[in-house]
């Protein structure tokens, strides 16, 4: 349901309640953040308006909360923006240059970020999926994508990260907190069946995460740390993990054949259900 079908309904309720003498004719909210700088609509006029070629400039602004949702960004600059709550549901965003944003709480189902710029962005707590069954083909897109640096709080299940560069990614939760979590803080990343196929994952910190069914095919995980993490299922086949810390993960059914630099990783003894490996 759209957010205008959404207040119409709204609108409709609260006249039943309060009757005919509260609210004696129809009535109209604007959609707009009372935050952003420009209004959904402005955005989609600058973006028609752009030139062939031309990369629209919506740098350094405030578009937080905004139905931003199945529009095409032909590959605009937001670098710097603040995204907070926006709403991304079937955006074409690739190639976008997305460095330094705030993608906190922003809804993320099935945008498709392919080769874009998200250097030094945040993305903790996203929507990602549109029900409470976690579809994966509701996940978004990041293959070709330059993640160094990214910092994610999120369930990421399903997402393609094929080919994109996440060197000093930190997928780590950042808010820390006891117990199994809160419905706002996960206690841990889920990034289960996710294609890092031939991605760079250097110094990438994937601590506590649960990886199950990922594939690592031919990724580069020099020094990359993997503490502690569920890998299992995973797919190493051809990776390289030299100086990767592998202390306490569990390796039930994960595929080693091929994958290089095992003599090199760290807290190898210490990983849980070696034997069950493939390797």
């Amino acid at each position: 349901m759209q957010k205008a079908a959404r207040i119409s309904v709204m609108a409709a309720i609260l006249a039943t309640f309060a009757g005919p003498a509260a609210i004696a004719e129809p009535f109209t909210f604007t959609l707009v953040s009372p935050e952003a700088d420009m209004t959904a609509r402005e955005i989609t006029e600058n973006l028609y308006k752009a030139k062939a070629g031309e990369r629209p400039d919506l740098s350094g602004r405030d578009l937080t909360y905004l139905d931003l949702s199945t529009i095409d960004f032909k590959g605009a600059s937001l670098a710097r923006t603040d995204l907070y709550g926006t709403d991304f549901t079937g955006a074409n965003l690739k190639g976008t240059d997305l460095s330094a944003t705030r993608l906190d709480r922003a809804v993320l189902i099935r945008a498709d970020l392919s080769g874009a710029n998200l250097a030094g962005a945040t993305i903790l707590r996203p929507t990602v999926y549109s029900d409470m069954h976690n579809l994966l083909t509701d996940a978004p897109r990041f293959s070709g994508a330059n993640l160094r640096a990214i910092k994610v709080q999120a369930d990421l299940s399903g997402a393609d990260f094929r080919g994109a560069d996440l060197t000093d990614a930190d997928f780590h939760p950042l808010e820390d907190r006891p117990g199994e979590g809160t419905l706002t803080t996960l206690r841990k990343n889920v990034i289960k069946s996710c294609d890092f196929s031939g991605a760079t994952l250097v110094r990438a910190n994937f601590s506590e995460a649960v990886l199950t069914f990922s594939r690592m095919t031919g990724a580069d995980l020099r020094d990359a740390n993997l503490a502690g993490a569920d890998l299992s299922k995973v797919d190493f086949t051809g990776a390289d993990l030299t100086g990767a810390n592998f202390e306490n993960a569990d390796l039930d059914g994960a595929n080693l054949a091929g994958a290089r630099g095992l003599d090199a990783v760290k807290g190898f003894d210490t990983v849980r259900n070696l034997e069950k490996a493939f390797r």
